[in-house]
């Protein structure tokens, strides 16, 4: 396609349309303006009038645009934007059909969840955080933050699911931890109930922070994991400390919460490959969610055998 090539008057009305009375932001209108552009040249190319496009028509077109690399996303903005165009021409009575109903863009090959290396995990759940610092760290503030960061790579819990923790259980908390049981009995998706066993240094840890909460958190306050005013800790702060203790622990990678929920479920069934237990220890509702590690632990076994086999490197 020319890069003089310029939108047919029917087209930049349709544009001027979304950027005037729809009020589209400038960016979708331009990802509108290209996508137009691009049915406007396909149809040209086998000489079809927009107007009597058939469904055929833009299955091709779209072929077409695969062909080029399009990605997912991009077919997907582009079916959005040529579906739109024909909406608005049915509204005018330009055309009795949209071609474009009831055509799907290609599905996004949904990511790997990521995950830390057990050495990362490992460094990060041990870190603690140096007092005192640049940032007035207290006893109190370090002591929590490597608790939050056992519990989390140690029990595989989301964040919602920490930062609900209450200092006792009963019907009325979301969650508890029963230091004497070392279970932790959480209130995950769907207000379903699940009980994780607590590993022994997450124990340790959680007895250090309770026995300096007090300087922070008020006699009536039921949070277990308490900010530097008192109040219960939010999702936000919970990830701010996390990547922090993440850049002093030297690692090479920005971390986030669920990643350590990740290396958790990776790391428990690259040892056990129980994939029934690491779901029940998760809360997922459909084993299939669980089945995503199965790739992450496949790649762990690649690359251990790139690593070790006298016959995997390929020349």
């Amino acid at each position: 396609m020319a890069a003089t090539a310029v939108l047919a008057e029917d087209l930049q009305r349709f544009l001027d349309h979304l950027a005037v009375e729809r009020r589209l932001a400038a960016r979708t209108v331009a990802m509108y303006g290209q996508a137009l552009l691009w049915l406007q040249a396909s149809a040209a190319a086998q000489q079809v009038a927009l107007q009597t496009a058939q469904p055929h028509h833009i299955r091709g077109w779209v072929a077409q645009l695969r062909t080029r690399g399009l990605g997912p996303r991009s077919i997907a903005i582009t079916l959005a934007a040529w579906r739109g165009l024909y909406r608005w021409w049915g509204r005018q009575a330009v055309v009795a059909v949209n071609p474009v109903d009831g055509i799907r863009p290609p599905k996004a090959a949904k990511p790997l969840p990521k995950a830390l290396s057990v050495e990362q995990a490992v460094a990060l759940a041990a870190h603690e955080t140096q007092s005192p610092s640049p940032t007035r760290e207290t006893p109190a503030l370090v002591a929590r933050d490597h608790a939050i960061a056992e519990l989390l790579y140690g029990c595989g819990l989301r964040v919602a699911e920490v930062t609900g923790l209450d200092l006792r259980g009963g019907d009325l908390a979301a969650g508890w931890i029963d230091l004497d049981d070392a279970m932790a009995h959480v209130l995950g998706k769907g207000s379903k109930r699940r009980s994780v066993p607590v590993g022994g240094p997450a124990v340790e840890a959680l007895r250090d922070w309770l026995a300096l909460r007090p300087s922070l958190a008020g006699l009536d306050e039921p949070a277990l994991f308490v900010s530097r005013l008192g109040s219960r800790l939010t999702a936000n702060q919970l990830r701010n400390r996390l990547q922090a203790q993440a850049v002093q622990a030297g690692l090479p990678t920005r971390v986030h919460p669920h990643m350590l929920r990740h290396s958790f479920a990776s790391h428990v069934l690259q040892s056990s490959g129980d994939l029934r237990a690491v779901q029940e220890l998760l809360g997922h509702a459909s084993i299939s969610t669980t089945q995503r590690y199965t790739q992450l632990d496949f790649q762990h076994l690649a690359k251990a055998y790139d690593a070790a086999h006298p016959r995997a490197k390929r020349r």
